[in-house]
């Protein structure tokens, strides 16, 4: 019975009509979550081993030595959007740990004009109101030491609520796992998001769509379609640490994101894209940090037709002091060109340190 129940988690969304499929489809959950990570440019799939391991990958979460919390803050678009992460883990044993987290995306005070004028042609402004488009996503993570020696493995399910005012409204499920593996010098992760096939269902309230379709004559005549399937997508990784002497150590990883569509990635087809991203982090006796990285390679179709190649740096520095570790990353994380820098800040308690 569990077999088939596997089976049917697993190939099931793949029977339902690929219209279903959106290329870009929960894309919140694709920003990343803690400073120290989008600092090095989201490439830590192969190193990642705290409580933000939830996030990146789960297989982390077995370095984890005691219980661990974080929270984190970012602003986009000149503070319009707001995102949120909190996360919490704890060992089960020597092998095992779990973790939960909860993400928020949210554009806040957005106006409602659809009512500003009425059936007579009249405008009146106390006739507009304000609502709010918010995505959550509560995740549930496992991650265990595999009998392999080095090798780790994590999976989290994922439960996705999104809300666009008294508009529409989704719930969505779906599952991510990970593998991480340690040889000689290096370490390897692999992060295979969506595994399933994550699958929204929307609610879409027909008085409130009535009342857009009458706003703006001769658009949005249809209702949209309530299903929404996101793709699987994998993100390989390899990383070496240096030791440089006098307590200054260098981490390298090495990133390769693939979706499977076709995107402006700098390797694409019409069956997958591939997108690299390059961390460094160079720290200090594990006291200070300082933290680079480059990625987002796109291919830019100009005005002219002429297409040209954008990349999307980033810059982080980060503390640790006494079990609390705080980091600050520089990103313009989710766009390119001259898109605005966006400020991270992320702050992580361990409380090994205080069972001293």
């Amino acid at each position: 019975m569990k077999h088939k129940l596997f089976f049917f988690l697993v190939f099931a969304p793949l029977l339902i009509t690929a219209q279903a499929f959106r290329n870009f489809s929960n894309e919140f959950l694709n920003i990343g979550v803690d400073a120290a990570g989008l600092g090095m440019s989201r490439s830590v799939v192969a190193t990642t081993n705290d409580v933000n391991a939830i996030y990146w990958n789960p297989a982390g979460l077995v370095g984890i030595k005691d219980t661990q919390g974080t929270l984190m803050h970012a602003s986009y678009f000149a503070g319009i959007a707001n995102f949120n992460h909190a996360a919490f883990a704890k060992p089960i044993d020597e092998k095992s740990a779990f973790g939960v987290s909860l993400i928020r995306f949210g554009v806040d005070d957005i106006l409602n004009t659809t009512e500003l004028i009425d059936s007579q042609g009249n405008i009146n402004f106390n006739r507009i109101s304000l609502f709010s488009s918010v995505d959550y996503a509560f995740n549930v993570a496992y991650a265990k030491q595999l009998a392999f020696k080095n090798l780790k493995f994590g999976a989290n399910a994922k439960v996705i609520r999104r809300i666009i005012g008294d508009f529409a409204s989704a719930w969505g499920v779906g599952f991510d796992a990970g593998l991480q593996l340690d040889y000689k010098s290096f370490k390897f992760g692999l992060m295979a998001r969506d595994i399933t096939t994550t699958f929204n269902t929307w609610s879409v309230n027909e008085t409130e769509f009535n009342k857009i379709r009458d706003a703006i004559p001769g658009q949005n005549q249809e209702l949209p379609e309530t299903t929404e399937l996101t793709r699987p997508s994998v993100q390989f990784g390899v990383a070496k640490n240096w030791d440089l002497g006098n307590k200054l150590n260098l981490l390298t990883e090495l990133d390769a994101n693939v979706r499977f569509t076709e995107t402006n990635d700098i390797l694409s087809s019409s069956s997958a894209s591939l997108d690299p991203a390059l961390g460094f982090q160079l720290d200090y006796d594990k006291i200070a940090y300082l933290r680079a990285g480059i990625g987002n390679f796109q291919t830019t179709t100009e005005f002219d037709n002429s297409e040209s190649l954008s990349v999307q740096p980033n810059f982080g520095v980060g503390f640790k002091f006494k079990g609390i570790k705080i980091d600050y990353a520089l990103t313009n994380i989710g766009s390119v060109g001259n898109a605005l820098f966006s400020n991270v800040f992320s702050v992580l308690v361990d409380y090994s340190f205080f069972r001293k």
